[in-house]
């Protein structure tokens, strides 16, 4: 390592080729021989505004979990009488026009299907929500149950509500129970049969929700 005077020298005549002998005493003082030298390197403190983007971004999501309502609990939905069907609803004209509604809603499913069945058809009648359907028990392990027809107000896992003609609510389990529904052909197509399927109420337990993603398969049925 060459001596600390022979390094100025070297420096000085390096700088007075360039500069003159004023300029590159100064320079040599304030940027060689008076420079300091961080053994750390330091991170400028963080600024004011990027804490307040920090804080209001923490605030904003505080404020929106407050704010999303929580799911009620299957206790408080009994409370709160959701799925109650008041006295003065329990009629059949009340849900005469749901029913009209649920035709078109099936007929626009089924499209040319609605002529021609096929599993086409079963895959779609699988998924679709029979909410204001009108069906018809034609099988059941319980007879008085069979011929009972009403417009269904309640698809639950277990059960169909209907509401009759004469204005009562009944309660009719899937299990052991094969349910026959009509759908009218269009006005255009007057002439063309009413399009019928049954519902096998054993393999038809689920909810209507957890029906529409759900794949079916074809299965041997003992019971049948």
């Amino acid at each position: 390592m060459p001596p600390k005077d022979e390094t100025q020298s070297l420096t000085h005549d390096l700088l007075s080729r360039a500069h003159s002998p004023d300029s590159a005493n100064r320079i040599y003082s304030d940027k060689i021989q008076h420079r300091p030298l961080f053994l750390k390197p330091s991170s400028p403190p963080p600024s004011a505004a990027r804490d307040a983007r920090r804080k209001a971004r923490a605030d904003k999501k505080k404020r929106a979990k407050a704010l999303k309502p929580k799911p009620l609990s299957a206790r408080e939905r009994r409370k709160l009488q959701l799925y109650h069907l008041p006295k003065e609803g329990q009629k059949y004209s009340i849900f005469a026009p749901l029913n009209s509604l649920w035709i078109g809603y099936i007929r626009e499913i089924l499209g040319a299907e609605l002529y021609n069945g096929g599993q086409g058809a079963a895959a779609k009648l699988c998924a679709a929500d029979f909410h204001g359907a009108e069906v018809e028990v034609s099988r059941s392990r319980c007879p008085s149950r069979v011929g009972a027809k009403g417009i269904v107000v309640k698809d639950s896992r277990f059960t169909f509500e209907i509401v009759t003609r004469q204005n009562q609510v009944k309660t009719l389990p899937k299990e052991g129970t094969m349910f026959r529904v009509y759908v009218p052909a269009p006005s255009a197509a007057a002439e063309q049969k009413p399009f019928c399927f049954e519902i096998h109420g054993d393999q038809f337990q689920h909810r209507a929700s957890d029906r529409a993603n759900r794949k079916f398969k074809n299965r041997f049925l003992e019971k049948l």
